[in-house]
Order: C-alpha cells, then sequence, then structure tokens
C-alpha cells in the first residue's frame, strides 16, 4: 500500500505490494531451486583481501561474476538471469539498527518523511484533515482472506514513524538492535550522506547476499528448511492472519537474530525489505543482450516504470521481510526482486549501506 494511495482513501495499488512486488505464490514454483539458470561452469568469485581497513559493522566483498535473476521462481522481472560482475565493496553486516538511526537522528535533527505532514499538491483531492503525518502498518486481520486484495492487512496509520513502530504509544523499548522502519528511500539516502556510504546497487545486494553460494534459492542453500528450521525471519504459518512464530518471532527480529551467510551478512533473506539504489522495471533484465557475456558494475535503468503503476516512481527493494511467505510472497528467495514507491515506508521497510573500495 502505498502513503499516497492511503491518503486518497483508494484500494491500496502495487508500489508496495505487501510491501514490495508480493503476490499469491503459485504452489507450483514456490521453492524451486534457481539452480537452472545456466548449464556453464561456476563463474569466478575473487578471493583479493580488503584494501585496508573497513568502517566499523561492515564486511568486505571481494566482488566476481555471478548468475543473477531467478528461474523457477514464477517472478517474470527477475528473468532471465545474466552473468554480472561486480568490483569488490564493503557492506553493512546488518541492516541499520534502530539505535543507529537514532545517533543519526540526535546529530542532525533530521526529520524522516513520516513524521512530516504531507504537502496537499501531492495529494490533490484529498481532505485536509486527512493530511496528517504517518506511515503503512502490517495489521494482521483476525480471520483468514482473500489474498487478492492486501489493503486487508496494510493501514495507513497516523503517527507511525521510525520511532512509533505501531503507531501512537509504540516505541523502540527492547528494538534498539532491530532494524529501522518506515524508512522512506530519501531517509535512507540522507542517512548514507551522513555516514560518508551510499545505498547498495541491485547487482550488489545479490552478489553479496548469496554468499559464494553459486545458483542456490536462498542466501543459505537450496533447502527452505535445513535441519527442519529456516534460518531467516519469514513468515511462518496461515498468512495473513495466523504466524504461529515458529522462528520466534511474530515482527522484526533483532539483526543478528538469525546465522550470517559466507560473507558475514546478517538479514539479507527475511526480516526487513531493503532499499537499493537502482529504479525499478520489470523489464530490465531483458535489456542484457547477451546473458552469457557479464555485464560490468550495472546500475539499473534510467528511470522507474512500472505498469501496474505508471506514476509512481520506484526504487528496488532486496531481501523479502518477515511478511513473506509460501502462500503469498516467497522474496526471500535471493534471486527474485521487489519495489518500492520512494516516499512509502512501512513496518517491514529498512536498510543497509556499502561503501566502495576506492
Amino acid at each position: 500500500m502505498t502513503r499516497l494511495s492511503s491518503l486518497a482513501g483508494i484500494a491500496a495499488v502495487s508500489a508496495l505490494l505487501g510491501a514490495a512486488g508480493c503476490k499469491p505464490t503459485d504452489p507450483h514454483t514456490a521453492h524451486e531451486p534457481a539452480s537452472t539458470v545456466a548449464k556453464s561452469a561456476a563463474p569466478s568469485l575473487n578471493t583479493s583481501a580488503p584494501p585496508g581497513p573497513g568502517a566499523p559493522g561492515m564486511v568486505w566483498i571481494p566482488g566476481g561474476d555471478f548468475w543473477m535473476g531467478c528461474e523457477n521462481c514464477g517472478m517474470p522481472d527477475a528473468l532471465p538471469a545474466h552473468l554480472v560482475s561486480v568490483t569488490g565493496f564493503w557492506m553493512d553486516a546488518t541492516p541499520v539498527t534502530n539505535a543507529e538511526f537514532d545517533a543519526f537522528v540526535k546529530a542532525t535533527h533530521y526529520v524522516t518523511v513520516a513524521e512530516r505532514k504531507p504537502d496537499p499538491k501531492d495529494f490533490p483531492g484529498v481532505p485536509p484533515e486527512k493530511l496528517v503525518p504517518g506511515s503503512v502498518v502490517f495489521t494482521p486481520p483476525a480471520h483468514p482472506v482473500s489474498l487478492a486484495d492486501f489493503s486487508l492487512w496494510w493501514s495507513y496509520v497516523p503517527g507511525a514513524n521510525w520511532r512509533h513502530p505501531e503507531g501512537p504509544g509504540s516505541s523502540l523499548n527492547g528494538l534498539e538492535r532491530h532494524p529501522v522502519v518506515h524508512i522512506a528511500w530519501e531517509d535512507a539516502t540522507a542517512y548514507a550522506t551522513w555516514s560518508g556510504k551510499r545505498l547498495p546497487t541491485e547487482a550488489e545486494f545479490e552478489f553479496a547476499a548469496r554468499g559464494r553460494l553459486d545458483r542456490k534459492a536462498y542466501p543459505w542453500g537450496d533447502e527452505l528448511r535445513p535441519a527442519g528450521k529456516v534460518p531467516a525471519n519469514i513468515w511462518e504459518g496461515h498468512f495473513p492472519d495466523a504466524n504461529n512464530r515458529a522462528d520466534g518471532y511474530f515482527k522484526t527480529s533483532p539483526v543478528t537474530a538469525f546465522p550470517a551467510n559466507q560473507y558475514g551478512l546478517y538479514d539479507v533473506g527475511g526480516n526487513v525489505w531493503q532499499w537499493c539504489a537502482d529504479w525499478y522495471r520489470p523489464d530490465y533484465y531483458r535489456s542484457f543482450v547477451d546473458p552469457n557475456t557479464p555485464a560490468r558494475d550495472p546500475r539499473g535503468p534510467d528511470a522507474s516504470f512500472d505498469p501496474e503503476e505508471p506514476a509512481a516512481a520506484k526504487r528496488v527493494t532486496r531481501g523479502g521481510s518477515f511478511l513473506c511467505s509460501g502462500e503469498y510472497c516467497t522474496r526471500y528467495l535471493v534471486g527474485s526482486r521487489g519495489k518500492a514507491e520512494i516516499s512509502s515506508g512501512s513496518s517491514n521497510l529498512g536498510f543497509r549501506l556499502v561503501k566502495s573500495a576506492s
């Protein structure tokens, strides 16, 4: 659900799609491994040492070639799989936490998009009394509902923001090491500028999330539940009304609650969606004419376009969230893609940053 659609009082459309490109899952493609993208040998991974010490909390990603995309996932915007080459870079080991974002706000007095009163020029026809600060919050229904209408579990909550993730009366007590949420793209880039970092490209995020594993379905391999347990914070139970909390959490979890991948990165599948630098287009992967020739450090299309919502400016999001489910959304698949309208935040949308080697 977008901030705009919520304020306008219309049905939720597709900018967040719960909250980034999720739809009911085809049971025949939900968990098929993405290991059939090519018959060629595994692409090369760099083993270069980091060029000096990195910033605190960051890990070195040495770069290399990899197959980008998600075959047999039922997701046309992640096709075709194609070879990509990325240069080595530093990446935050975890998504940015509430404690880290709080330090940024205290140092800069920054006010997030969700905390600002919406500009009437951006919402023509909306009654003035509805133009109040707030954000989109996951609100589970009390009974099973149709998965065709995600406005049944998303609500625009006045007063919801990063400080008050569930709305007025909620706080960050006990959530200091949870990922910050209700972050619009502008908020993420403001933090990046302050910290001397940047948002990852979509290619950088997927390469790092794969953690040296070639053409696997998930950041941890081809089995959703190795040893009978999902090693990530995703929805377990009947979506969206009954989460059995088999992973120990109902909504967000501490950023190091689940195992890191082979690069030492936490939460690259599940917990919260994470902003990338790239504009979103569902047909972008088709622009790679020769999928067997590595594209060097791709940075996405020149502009956003989503036929489901042509007027919305969208950036790519990656990683899935605690709402991803085998019934509704399998975007914890490491090659899958998400999308979000740049002025929209939600209770499952955060970010992490990278820094170039130079």
